[in-house]
């Protein structure tokens, strides 16, 4: 709800030093449910939508577009290792808050060809402008914060592509989005932003859902709801997997 708020706030801020804004981008994705089974191995997802009548609105081409998909936030706890007599051992952490699970930008050019630094900043768009802060506000995140980053781009949830958005002539245009088979399951929003010459013209969001079906869906509510029973539930059961294994194959 305070996204989206924050972005009619963009998007009213927008209108006043620009054109007519409203109605001048429609969009929509393939599909806005993701169902992750146990054979999930990712999937791609087909983002497209229309720029309406370019003339109406005074531009003399289709303008820039920028997608934003981002999943729910998380808090996550970073180690920093050092060597400690000879042994790698965690020697400081830092809880970075509001850290997006997934993060995905795709766009039709370099970002810093379509609008100025402030305007990034203030949309969060790009990885290195999501203002990952830290739970204490005194502590210097910015290398936890890069590690942070790095690791997400490792994991393949966290992915910028500035040539994956494609027009098909002056007004439709499309783009994919990847999700990978280890893609945390929550709600998700995917933002669609229209720049012309640097200037916000219009926005659009949809909803996008990725939940657990099948086995995989209750043992993972079960873990959620009862974490300490499914803890020694995963015991018990490496247990006697460990002794029916030594059970089959021990020599008489």
């Amino acid at each position: 709800m305070i996204r989206a708020l924050g972005l009619v706030l963009v998007i009213l801020c927008a209108a006043s030093n620009q054109t007519k804004a409203d109605g001048s981008l429609v969009t929509d994705i393939s599909s806005h449910l993701i169902s992750v089974t146990s054979d999930f191995t990712g999937t791609n997802l087909l983002l497209f939508g229309a720029i309406k009548t370019a003339d109406q609105y005074g531009l003399s081409d289709h303008g820039d577009i920028v997608v934003v998909v981002r999943g729910p936030q998380k808090r996550i706890l970073v180690r920093k290792k050092e060597r400690v007599a000879g042994i790698w051992a965690n020697t400081q952490s830092v809880e970075l808050q509001k850290v997006p699970s997934f993060y995905a930008v795709t766009s039709n050019r370099q970002l810093s060809e379509i609008t100025d630094e402030g305007t990034l900043n203030r949309l969060k768009i790009g990885d290195n402008r999501l203002n990952l802060l830290p739970a204490e506000e005194a502590t210097d995140s910015t290398a936890y914060t890069q590690a942070v980053i790095r690791q997400q781009n490792e994991r393949d949830l966290f992915s910028i592509d500035q040539s994956a958005v494609y027009f098909l002539g002056n007004a439709l245009f499309r783009t994919s989005i990847h999700f990978p088979a280890n893609v945390p399951v929550g709600n998700y929003i995917a933002e669609v932003y229209l720049f012309h010459e640097g200037d916000l013209i219009s926005a659009q969001t949809s909803p996008l859902f990725i939940k657990k079906f099948g086995l995989g869906r209750r043992i993972y509510d079960f873990a959620q709801n009862y974490p300490y029973i499914h803890g020694i539930a995963a015991i018990v059961l490496a247990l006697f997997a460990g002794w029916i294994a030594s059970a089959i194959f021990r020599k008489d």
